[in-house]
């Protein structure tokens, strides 16, 4: 697999007034659903983010379901298994991650599960405090 995209590159793909919109959707837009990725975790983050944005930019739940649907038509979802997501959990200890840090190595997991070459975010660094393994795939779109 050529490209994981992390849930901060998803949402910016969505919102067209994001500041990182552009390089976002081009990046979205780029590989075929053989060549990119992301969690499925992701769709739950995509929802909890869209729908939970104040004001104007919180979508209805079935406003976020159609861009759910296209993530899931141009990228393949990457699930990790229960032992998966124990060593997800094991390492993440380890590396002296707490709390909300946890969702980024879960998805850092998918992308290694993946064999992705590169992990794209606008959050670079969540995911390199996740070791080199992971660390040396993570860009910016």
């Amino acid at each position: 697999m050529r490209a994981f995209l992390d849930t901060s590159v998803l949402v910016s793909t969505f919102y067209g007034d994001h500041q990182y919109h552009e390089p976002s959707k081009n990046l979205f837009l780029r590989f075929d659903k053989t060549e990119v990725c992301c969690a499925a975790h992701s769709l739950a983050e995509v929802y909890s983010t869209l729908t939970g944005m104040p004001g104007t930019h919180r979508v209805s739940g079935d406003e976020a379901l159609l861009f759910l649907g296209n993530i899931r038509e141009r990228l393949t979802l990457i699930a990790l298994n229960s032992n998966e997501y124990f060593k997800a959990v094991e390492v993440s200890s380890a590396c002296g991650i707490t709390g909300g840090g946890i969702y980024d190595a879960i998805l850092g997991f998918c992308a290694l599960k993946a064999e992705a070459e590169s992990l794209y975010t606008w959050n670079l660094k969540d995911f390199r405090r996740l070791g080199p393994e992971i660390a040396q795939r993570v860009k910016t779109p």
